[in-house]
């Protein structure tokens, strides 16, 4: 079946956040070159990269007008040159960092196009490459994590959150999460054994009387903001560490002298995009890991709420207010 020549995607026409992302119909069709895929959309994730996109402040991001979305899951239906897999028919997820998920098709790197599990949907495949890398490596080869552990998990209810947790607890770690006193079920039914209100003063002075004055061994900090002092306060002094992924709640200053006189840790900065291209040695052992732990069931098939195609920048603003429980999805 030939392809269309176009095709209807979201396409951010501002960096005032997701009010302005405006769906268009008579986009073309891309083609892929060299080394890349065209894959048939069928499900693409919603991530707070895409807010921060829409909102200028991630570094190095796309300029407007562009077409947005980074993560997508669908059916290769055409490939570039130099692509030996995968082949036309084949299932798959990855990440376009420049764009373009939130589409009918989507160009990825053939290199970062994983294969959708077996007896998995596309859909189900949502935050493989994403949101389940980016919690591992915060838990593992950065975070260090082992069994008897405290481990502190921001937005615990979030894609990335409910993967940490589960993770944590795999590798025998006590988990306190942080989440919204609404999404407190959920998350303690993925195992976390104290959860905190997220939005109320206090976090780091409850962690340090949950673990008797000493702290939290790792802090998987994603809040920003206020919640980066927080995370500072609750790890525990000289041996703790803390990874930061995430600024949801803006920037935030840390300065020589709070590291010598105030927090005494070890902070740790991870971008799962530039994990992948300074140091792929560590981000195939992650993958293989991971995929790991699909098999053995520590992590199954993810059940995203889904949203139209049209209805991205409700999902985005959704995402953005912190109104959201787990993964989310556009459906073109």
């Amino acid at each position: 079946m030939p392809l269309p020549t176009t095709m209807r995607a979201l396409q951010q026409t501002s960096l005032d956040g997701p009010r302005d992302l405006r769906l268009i119909t008579d986009v073309p069709v891309p083609s892929p070159g060299a080394g890349e895929v065209l894959i048939r959309v069928t499900a693409a994730g919603v991530n707070f990269v895409d807010v921060s996109q829409a909102r200028g402040t991630f570094a190095g991001g796309p300029q407007p007008p562009y077409l947005a979305g980074i993560e997508g899951a669908g059916e290769v239906v055409a490939v570039g040159e130099a692509v030996p897999s995968p082949a036309p028919g084949d299932h798959v997820v990855g990440v376009a960092i420049g764009g373009g998920a939130f589409a009918e098709y989507m160009l990825l790197p053939a290199a970062a196009a994983v294969p959708v599990p077996g007896g998995w949907t596309d859909e189900q495949a949502l935050g493989l490459v994403v949101n389940w890398p980016t919690a591992l490596a915060a838990l593992r080869p950065l975070g260090g994590v082992t069994a008897g552990q405290t481990v502190l998990i921001h937005a615990a209810a979030g894609g990335t959150g409910q993967a940490a947790v589960r993770m944590a607890k795999h590798y025998g770690a006590t988990v306190i999460a942080t989440a919204s006193p609404a999404k407190h079920g959920t998350v303690r039914a993925l195992g976390a054994d104290h959860v905190i209100d997220s939005r109320a003063a206090g976090i780091a002075a409850e962690v340090l009387r949950l673990t008797g004055g000493a702290g939290a061994d790792l802090v998987l900090e994603s809040g920003g903001g206020a919640t980066l002092e927080a995370s500072l306060a609750a790890a525990k002094r000289v041996t703790g560490r803390v990874v930061v992924y995430g600024l949801a709640g803006g920037q935030a200053a840390i300065t020589n002298w709070d590291l010598v006189y105030k927090h005494q840790v070890h902070v740790v900065g991870l971008n799962i995009g530039v994990l992948i291209q300074a140091a792929p040695q560590i981000f195939g052992e992650l993958m293989g890991e991971l995929f790991g732990l699909v098999g053995a069931g520590v992590l199954g098939p993810g059940r995203p709420t889904g949203y139209e195609l049209a209805d991205g920048p409700k999902a985005l603003t959704e995402l953005e207010a912190r109104a959201t429980t787990g993964k989310l999805a556009l459906l073109p």
